[in-house]
């Protein structure tokens, strides 16, 4: 009995070793910061509201220059209910808090100690670290009864997050609007990496996979900091989360992170474990993969990384309000449209690996599936795609995923586009990554912009700016998602898309080896945008000289090799660097400088 207390307690010691290895390693990458107040107003007697301008997560900071022996309360929040007033009762999962403390000593330096919330500090929650305290998502503070004047009262706001180079990244152009959506998109980015992960928001602070997706590609675009995605990609191994297009982002996210870094030692130490999560043991006969299916037992689950969760469940999207009206089948569109989209992504993953025969093996059958879904989920009388198998109905979901994964051929892609251009954004924040990727790579430029920059209804990302929040929300408005938070990077999409679909900037070769630059600007009449790789920063200029006169100016990393996809166009002219070029598709790009000029 003694020698196996020994032994329990030798593995035990060896495993806090090593995470406090871990951590340390980790810890050195958060940043503390103080922020001043922007505006401070009295309201009353001893009654002060102070804006810090953007929510973080941290708490607040004080330091009095003279002593008060009576009480003051703070009130913190992420929500006003009226101009210079916090709301003290939010609705869904926007924060508050209020706390009293019992005087003010000279001199004392306090970090105000706020209460846990239940929800984010469950057992399956990321736990902080203790040195952090409890942290808040807050823009705004209420003081009440305040005895000392104001200006003996040094406040700040005291925010953590992951480390972040803000100079990393730029975009800015002729629509205001989009640039808007940018700047709170790469603040969400920002400010949500208090946790060493990526997590769905403050309401759980959980990773989920689908959200790591879209935090993870955002994360790309603001800054060339790497270690974020791939320790949260590895945390999925082990701590997958319920949906099977969630499980089924996996490969995704390890394919990515190898393509953006060139480091291929996630890819490799975890192969097999990712073959795994493809799912292709819940294929039946004809090699399409159903959930309800009876290899669904422990050991599978087991495989897939789950301890106790007995099995998995068809999502589409979420929350379920948003999915225009799906049919849920056994044999689901979606579902499979993902299992595609993995395979075509383990076939990368194991020619990067140079495993060959399982390189061929995950391209067959992922023309297979390809084939079936085109055969067997679609409907030829309406040229669209139903949501499963023996559906009747076809939505938003079932036709635009197909679309994004590349899986709906030419022949069809007319009539998909057109039923999926009279639905709008029938989708939740999530779903329209996956919209909008299938919009830019179908050339419908000009209506993917609209959807990014609409303001005249709520389902938009200017309505989570209007709605006061300086953070994506987890949904468009709280009257879909009741209980929403403020602070979702899973609503960032347009911050990834800007950079990779509408400058079109975008890895060719793992490391950013090779680039290509596909602008798709629309009616921008300029723009410029700075995105940052592992090789070092591509800047690039835009403008619209005159009707007929767009010149273009784009600078590579010395040690990158490029080309420029050419816009669609009936172009008379094309020059480089003053040289006339008779490729009207591509040209590749000097290291250093270029100047493009397109003519029609």
């Amino acid at each position: 009995m003694r020698v196996l207390l020994l032994n329990i307690l030798i593995v035990l010691g060896t495993f806090l070793k090593v995470q406090a290895q871990d951590y340390t390693e980790v810890k050195a990458k958060f940043e503390h910061n103080l922020h001043q107040p922007v505006n401070i107003q009295k309201l009353g007697d001893g009654h002060y509201f102070i804006d810090f301008g953007k929510a973080y997560f941290g708490t607040l900071s004080i330091k009095a220059k003279a002593s008060q022996k009576d009480t003051v309360v703070f009130h913190l929040a992420e929500q006003l209910s009226s101009e210079y007033t916090v709301n003290r009762n939010p609705k869904g999962t926007i924060r508050y808090q209020n706390v009293v403390l019992p005087h003010l000593i000279k001199g004392e330096s306090i970090n105000l100690k706020l209460p846990k919330v239940i929800g984010n500090t469950k057992p399956e929650a990321i736990a902080l670290p203790e040195s952090f305290g409890v942290i808040m998502p807050f823009r705004y503070c209420e003081i009440e009864n305040l005895k000392i004047p104001i200006d003996d009262l040094i406040i700040h706001q005291k925010v953590v997050h992951y480390k972040f180079n803000d100079k990393a990244s730029y975009f800015t152009s002729s629509d205001t609007i989009l640039n808007q959506i940018w700047d709170i998109c790469k603040h969400t980015i920002k400010a949500t990496s208090f946790a060493g992960y990526y997590v769905d928001g403050d309401r759980e602070r959980i990773p989920y996979e689908a959200d790591a997706y879209i935090n993870q590609l955002s994360h790309y675009a603001f800054d060339n900091e790497y270690s974020l995605a791939r320790r949260t990609n590895e945390f999925f191994i082990s701590n997958p989360t319920w949906p099977t297009e969630w499980i089924l982002h996996t490969a995704k996210m390890f394919y990515y992170d190898y393509l953006y870094t060139g480091n291929s030692e996630s890819i490799s130490k975890f192969y097999d474990k990712l073959k795994d999560k493809t799912l292709i043991k819940l294929e039946r006969e004809d090699g399409l993969i159903t959930t309800d299916n009876e290899r669904m037992n422990k050991q599978f689950m087991t495989q897939l990384g789950f301890e106790k969760r007995k099995k998995i469940r068809d999502i589409v999207d979420w929350p379920m309000s948003e999915r225009d009206g799906y049919e849920m089948k056994a044999i689901n569109t979606v579902v499979n449209a993902f299992y595609f989209e993995n395979l075509i992504m383990m076939s990368r993953i194991a020619e990067a690996l140079e495993k060959q025969e399982d390189a061929l093996f995950f391209k067959d059958k992922a023309n297979q599936v390809k084939a079936l879904i085109n055969d067997k989920l679609f409907d030829k009388s309406t040229g669209l795609y139903i949501d499963g198998e023996d559906s009747s109905h076809s939505s938003l979901h079932a036709n635009m995923f197909p679309l994004a994964f590349g899986i709906v051929p030419e022949e069809r892609k007319e009539a998909v586009l057109k039923f999926i251009k009279s639905k709008g954004m029938a989708c939740s924040v999530y779903a329209a990554q996956y919209l909008l990727e299938g919009l830019y790579k179908s050339n419908e430029v000009a209506y993917a912009q609209q959807l990014i920059t609409a303001t005249d209804h709520d389902r938009t990302w200017y309505n989570m700016i209007k709605t006061g929040s300086t953070m994506t929300l987890e949904a468009w408005d709280i009257k879909y998602k009741p209980n929403l938070d403020w602070n979702h990077a899973w609503g960032t999409a347009p911050g990834n898309i800007i950079t990779r679909d509408l400058w079109g900037i975008k890895p060719v070769t793992p490391g950013f080896e090779d680039a290509e630059i596909y602008p798709q600007l629309s009616n921008l009449n300029f723009s410029e945008i700075k995105a940052p790789t592992i090789k070092g920063p591509i800047t690039a200029k835009y403008k619209k000289i005159d009707d007929h006169n767009f010149k273009y100016e784009i600078e590579l990393p010395k040690s990158m090799n490029g080309h420029f996809k050419v816009p669609t166009g009936n172009w008379k002219s094309i020059t480089h660097n003053g040289v006339e070029v008779h490729d009207k598709n591509k040209l590749k790009l000097d290291k250093g400088r270029n100047i493009i000029t397109l003519v029609n």
